[in-house]
């Protein structure tokens, strides 16, 4: 009778515990990657031509059958990259903030050489 009280009573300490250490478990992991999809917003990324461009605005236009123009907020934490001015070919990183496009990196792509004649 004694060894089966204990038995008893060890199983149940047991049970408690393991439950008790699966609920302490599974709140911070479920807290912490509700955190992580606020606070990485998904990236796109797009190539087309320099419309215009100042300081907060960049617009291109892109080609193909999806074309148009694309306008994109600039900051001070935008990165740019090369020569970006009216008519350089362009590729963009961005995301969206809200119903806008938040460009976070801009880089200037380098321009193709002329074909030279064949001789």
């Amino acid at each position: 009778m004694r060894y089966t009280f204990t038995a008893l009573l060890l199983a149940g300490a047991l049970a408690i515990s393991g439950a008790a250490f699966a609920q302490t478990t599974a709140k911070p992991a479920s807290s912490s990657s509700k955190a992580s999809k606020a606070s990485t917003p998904a990236t796109h990324s797009v190539q087309g031509v320099v419309k215009s461009i100042d300081a907060s605005t960049l617009v291109i236009t892109k080609s193909g059958k999806k074309g148009g123009d694309m306008t994109f907020k600039l900051d001070s934490t935008t990165q740019r990259d090369g020569s970006i001015a009216s008519g350089s070919t362009v590729s963009i990183r961005y995301h969206m903030d809200g119903s806008s496009m938040m460009a976070t990196a801009v880089n200037a792509e380098a321009p193709k050489p002329a074909k030279t004649a064949k001789k």
